[in-house]
Formats: C-alpha cells, sequence, structure tokens
C-alpha cells in the first residue's frame, strides 16, 4: 500500500514538473525538435552530424560568434544559399552553398536547431523572424 502511495506521489510529481513548462518553452521544443528534422534531411550531408562540417570545403555550424554576428543573415543564406568567401574561427571556406525551398517556418526550425545545438545558445529564433529577415536579403 505504502509503495503505491509513494508511487502515485512520485507519478503527480513528474506530471507537475512537466505541465509547468512555460510557453515559450513549449515554443523552443517544437521549433528546435522540427528543426532537427530539416537538418537531418537538408543540411547534415555537408555540415555534418555534429556540425563539424567537412575539412576545407564546407563550414562548420559550431561557431557561435559567427552565427550571432550574423544572426539576421541567416534566412538569407538558407533560402537562397551562400557564393564565395566565408571566414569563419579564421579558416576561410570558399565555395556554393546551394538555395533551399524551405517555407520561412521551417527556415526557423532548423535555424532554431543549428543555433541551439553544437556548442550554440542563441534560442528560438521565429518564422515571424524569418519573414522579417528574408524582406531585407539580397
Amino acid at each position: 500500500m505504502k509503495l503505491k502511495i509513494i508511487a502515485g506521489i512520485g507519478l503527480l510529481l513528474v506530471i507537475l514538473i512537466v505541465s509547468c513548462q512555460s510557453e515559450e518553452q513549449l515554443e523552443f521544443d517544437r521549433y528546435y525538435s522540427a528543426g532537427s528534422i530539416v537538418y537531418q534531411s537538408r543540411c547534415q550531408n555537408c555540415h555534418g552530424a555534429k556540425g563539424e562540417g567537412l575539412q576545407a570545403l564546407m563550414p562548420p555550424l559550431t561557431d557561435s560568434a559567427f552565427l550571432k554576428a550574423n544572426r539576421a543573415l541567416l534566412s538569407c543564406s538558407v533560402k537562397y544559399g551562400l557564393n564565395g568567401k566565408v571566414s569563419i574561427s579564421k579558416k576561410i571556406f570558399e565555395g556554393q552553398m546551394p538555395p533551399n525551398d524551405l517555407a520561412p517556418i521551417e527556415i526557423a526550425n532548423v535555424l532554431t536547431y543549428v543555433t541551439n545545438s553544437f556548442g550554440n545558445k542563441m534560442g528560438t529564433i521565429t518564422s515571424q523572424q524569418v519573414e522579417i529577415d528574408l524582406r531585407k536579403c539580397r
């Protein structure tokens, strides 16, 4: 009987902890988990499972300073691709990243994932922010 009571209290505590997540945390979790799927299908082949890049060919996604400094340009880079030289962690990468035909919500998802994985911690990038950034491209 005591074991059932203890198990019931433990279950109740777990339910309370899970249900106490803020709306912001729940939104972040939705963007992040969806972004993981987009990353695996669209980005991982070039940038690596751990965002490590591919030697001198593909830049890593582990440089928080680069991502923070270029946050407003990330949406444009994902949507329209990149050409030319990029300096990341004092290393030059030159080549082409192809454009991606992704909707703003998919771009927001993958950017939230990338900017909060591989040692990065930059919070949620919403689809509204992506739409604003995309209007400023080119």
